[in-house]
């Protein structure tokens, strides 16, 4: 049998480092022949590049560069480059990862050409259908022909909405084998220390959620909650550029500059970034990726959000849902609640990649003898 071509999807920022370990386990794969195509929704250095030299990736065999652009435009702008490529050079199997409009665009695109695809992460829900996120997960759940769940309420959300269960596989959560792949690097390196900060005595933030940044009131009351907080404890912001963007036109940038203990800082590569949040007291963010991550780690998450996709965080972890208003007294209760270290999920293990690319295998093999016996 021919080996199985597989077109792996490199999207934005939040796929970059679970792209990694899987584009890795891929390639050492005798029976596939993997590549790696980058749609180019996030495109400026520090969104893009630094992630595929943090995680050893080669350059894209294929960069669609689609750029920036309205949801519909940026999913119509990578489902007819995609699908060009498709047309050109066909893969056997797609995987797409999380749930960026690159997710639903490639999946939507490899569907309609009849090419199989695998979506990494599936079966995550908000039941928030403002967020764009959650009606790209829907879509491509909806579609796919193999599901990746990183935990058990994954399995069930799609049973529930009536996924055959053969197509269902529970593999673990793919974060922690990026951070594991990169746990060294992560250890040498110390972001906090050039700030002049100690170990675990600063907190992290990250914002960049319509709900929190694009309401001037809103965003006026995380500031000041901030201030507030960063009397209890420096915190380094890590300020997303649209973020920034919000900030400077509302003023409210200017508040934040002038308190002594909040530290502005650029976005940062995955390294970096990790190196101050496993520092860390605690984290503060509206982001998806981080709640897992600090579960893992066992520090504390304070997600301004009014819902997760990853409720397993707040069950077996350590985050916890917080309101804007509601801050500083969440981040007090935090600093003063000394929490027993908690296991990890079941699967959250660093070896989740090892496991997708043998369920890879055992379906697309599936696929060839069914095809040789017709």
């Amino acid at each position: 049998m021919n080996n199985i071509r597989v077109d792996l999807i490199a999207a934005a920022r939040p796929n970059f480092m679970k792209v990694a370990p899987l584009y890795h386990a891929l390639k050492a794969a005798k029976w596939c022949d993997v590549r790696l195509i980058h749609t180019g929704q996030h495109y400026d250095a520090n969104m893009s590049d630094s992630f595929f030299e943090d995680f050893s990736l080669p350059a894209p065999d294929i960069h669609l560069e689609v750029g920036s652009g309205s949801h519909a435009e940026q999913t119509g702008k990578v489902m007819a480059a995609y699908e060009r490529v498709c047309l050109s050079t066909p893969p056997d199997w797609v995987i797409v990862v999380g749930d960026v409009n690159s997710t639903v665009a490639c999946a939507l695109a490899a569907v309609k050409l009849g090419i199989r695809v695998a979506h990494l992460e599936a079966g995550l829900r908000s039941r928030d259908r403002s967020m764009p996120e959650e009606i790209n997960r829907l879509v491509t759940d909806a579609i796919v022909d193999l599901l990746w769940t990183p935990s058990k309420d994954g399995d069930e959300n799609l049973i529930a909405e009536g996924v055959p269960v053969d197509k269902i596989d529970f593999v673990g959560n793919i974060m922690l084998d990026a951070f594991e792949l990169v746990r060294d690097k992560i250890k040498t390196a110390n972001a906090a220390a050039r700030l002049g900060l100690l170990v675990e005595e600063f907190g992290v933030v990250t914002l960049h959620r319509p709900s929190n940044v694009d309401d001037p009131d809103i965003l006026a009351i995380l500031v000041n909650q901030l201030v507030a907080a960063s009397r209890h404890l420096p915190l380094i912001f890590a300020v997303h550029p649209r973020t920034r963007g919000r900030l400077e036109s509302t003023g409210l940038i200017a508040r934040l500059a002038a308190a002594d203990d909040i530290y502005l800082i650029d976005p940062l590569g995955y390294i970096e970034f990790m190196s101050l949040v496993t520092r860390a007291r605690v984290a503060i963010t509206d982001s998806g990726g981080i709640q897992e991550e600090t579960t893992y780690l066992g520090i504390p998450c304070l997600t301004l959000r009014n819902n997760t996709e990853r409720p397993i965080t707040l069950t077996e972890g350590t985050n916890q849902l917080v309101k804007p208003e509601k801050l500083l007294d969440a981040l007090v209760e935090a600093l003063a609640t000394a929490d027993a270290a908690k296991p990890s999920p079941e699967l959250w293990d660093g070896r989740a990649a090892p496991r997708i690319v043998e369920s890879l295998r055992k379906h697309a093999r599936m696929d060839q003898r069914v095809i040789a016996e017709v």
